[in-house]
């Protein structure tokens, strides 16, 4: 990506876009900051530092992602967004933290703008997905299983479950019930990675997929599940109701809804994908 590094001060940044929004790497940002002739092992003192005052959550909200390194090869580097960068910065003594601040904003514009006013983030993620060929049935599909799926992490967090472990086995359970197969599973059947399953689902497994985490949040209410054991009793039977539609689907219309089909270097297909099972 040609705007993969950005330049303060004569002193190069580099950054990638992950999720829809820049991500900047921490140790070229403590280099610009600190001058230090070691920025790597001051990150490394400032990471133990700030878990010990209790601010691990800065450390854990960074992300390792592959950038250039001076060899010309890709290296995992930690790479934090304009918010956690704002969190770091705070705890580096330096006459630039001001004026860098002022610039990671504006480089940082459009997240920034996204945080103030969250319609722009969907708009601009609706624009992401066109620019790689979805279609806008597909998008719109798409960002209504954003909204579902955000309204039952929520049910979940209010009711005691925590951890991003506990979320990951909710999830798989209600894969399992709703598809036969765990996220992981449904992964290796597209021959995906490390990229988002939901995005190379198509508009019948998205819909699906939909159902079993609607159904989910009903089941856990209806229940008033407390905790991750209730809660994953919920999530089984949210998924067997979502497996038990597409199962009838499929019977009726003689054509499986799962499928091994992705979007990668393929969005010319995106409006085939329903025609294979």
């Amino acid at each position: 990506m040609k705007n993969s590094i950005v330049v303060f001060q004569g002193m190069k940044v580099r950054r990638e876009l992950y999720k829809d929004e820049w991500y900047f790497s921490v140790v070229d940002v403590i280099g610009v900051l600190t001058n230090s002739k070691n920025p790597r092992n001051y990150w490394k003192v400032l990471k133990h530092r700030l878990n010990e005052e209790g601010s691990n959550e800065t450390v854990t909200n960074c992300n390792q992602l592959k950038l250039p390194a001076e060899d010309g090869k890709l290296r995992l580097t930690d790479c934090a967004n304009v918010e956690t960068l704002f969190r770091i910065i705070q705890s580096i003594p330096s006459p630039n933290a001001n004026k860098f601040k002022l610039w990671l904003a504006k480089v940082g514009y459009e997240r920034i703008q996204e945080i103030e006013n969250p319609e722009l983030a969907q708009k601009r993620m609706k624009e992401l997905y066109k620019l790689k060929g979805y279609s806008n049935a597909w998008i719109e599909k798409r960002v209504r299983g954003i909204a579902v799926r955000d309204e039952l992490t929520d049910e979940w967090n209010q009711r005691g479950v925590k951890t991003n472990k506990e979320y990951s086995i909710l999830t798989a359970e209600i894969s399992k019930a709703t598809f036969g197969l765990t996220p992981s599973e449904y992964k290796e059947l597209k021959g995906l990675k490390r990229e988002n399953l939901r995005d190379h689902m198509n508009d019948l497994e998205l819909i699906f997929n939909m159902l079993g985490e609607a159904a989910t949040t009903e089941m856990t209410k209806n229940k008033d599940a407390q905790g991750f054991d209730e809660s994953k009793e919920a999530a089984q039977e949210g998924g067997e109701v979502a497996g038990e539609a597409r199962k009838d689907l499929e019977k009726r219309s003689g054509k499986k809804i799962i499928t091994n089909e992705n979007f990668l270097e393929k969005p010319e297909k995106v409006k085939g994908l329903d025609k294979k099972s």
